[in-house]
């Protein structure tokens, strides 16, 4: 928000403290700090057939309030550092009055140093959301138990998002998050909803299989790889951009590493959802050696897509 220009040569004394006094209350209070998301949320309801469509607009604006509102960490966030996402759900059929079942497009991105570009962290499909919602129904949330299957899921991304964004800044600085999202897993176990279970998936796309890749130890160093693709990669890259590069390098092997032990493991699946683009820019230009190596490695990883990476060999 940008605050009027104000000359403060036409205020009075008196008003000059007022201004003052407000301003102290208000940082006291703590009515300056801000939440941690940024979530831009989106409820398709075009597949819907019903006349009274006023439930999409609230259902839209409670889940965007229930995300952008709440206190996600203990940490203080500045407006300006709030993480910035995205939560498209489509709506695809509603089987009875307040039953809704729908797929959703999550996505987080974070800023790049030194730049006004924003890179995508996270881009992940959730074909498995069944839900139960009426009109301004109380958003109810405990992390420790299983209330509501929508606000479950909502927590579920939201601390995924958040997880995602700290590993980038330190190593492995998403833990806590990612333990919060997992323990809404094991809750959710007795849920009759889809996609909080391992066998409700033939391809492991699902909330299980996401919060059991972030948690597992086998995958610590691929998280420690997106450390250094962004702090030390993407940071750098109007600094030194051929070390950037070695930095994002690495963290290319790292993800062949993940693949090795896991083939098809929804982290490496994410992870080049997110970036296939920004890596093809990235090493588009450069050192050819370090362009052949990363051409190499992604072409092995993600071969139904080896054309578009071939674009890293052309310049």
């Amino acid at each position: 928000m940008k605050w009027p220009v104000i000359s403060y040569q036409l205020l009075s004394d008196k008003l000059m403290c007022r201004l003052l006094l407000l301003g102290i209350f208000l940082i006291s209070s703590g009515l300056l700090k801000a939440q941690e998301l940024n979530c831009n949320v989106v409820v398709n309801s075009s597949q819907i057939q019903t006349s009274d469509r006023r439930i999409f607009d609230d259902m839209e604006r409670a889940i965007a309030q229930f995300m952008n509102q709440r206190r996600w960490t203990e940490d203080e966030f500045g407006s300006e550092e709030r993480i910035d996402c995205n939560m498209i759900i489509n709506l695809q059929d509603m089987p009875e009055i307040g039953s809704f079942i729908a797929t959703v497009q999550v996505q987080s991105a974070r800023p790049v140093y030194g730049s006004d570009y924003n890179s995508l962290l996270f881009n992940f499909a959730d074909r498995d959301w069944a839900f139960r919602y009426n009109e301004s129904q109380p958003m109810d949330f405990n992390r420790n138990s299983f209330i509501s299957n929508l606000t479950s899921m909502l927590a579920f991304y939201a601390y995924v998002i958040i997880g995602m964004d700290y590993d980038t800044f330190s190593e492995l600085g998403g833990t806590p998050y990612f333990q919060i999202a997992q323990n809404l897993v094991t809750n959710a176990q007795g849920a009759n909803e889809p996609g909080w279970k391992p066998f409700q998936s033939s391809d492991r796309r699902n909330r299980y299989w996401l919060a059991e890749g972030l948690m597992n130890q086998q995958f610590e160093d691929f998280r420690r790889g997106m450390y250094m693709y962004h702090r030390q990669g993407m940071d750098l890259l109007t600094q030194d951009p051929e070390e950037a590069r070695k930095s994002a390098l690495k963290m290319l092997e790292e993800l062949q590493k993940a693949n090795r032990t896991s083939p098809n493991n929804i982290l490496v699946i994410s992870f080049l959802d997110s970036k296939r683009d920004e890596i093809v820019n990235l090493f588009g230009q450069g050192d050819i050696g370090v362009r052949r190596q990363a051409f190499n490695i992604l072409s092995r990883i993600d071969p139904t897509n080896s054309s578009d990476y071939e674009q890293i060999l052309q310049n």
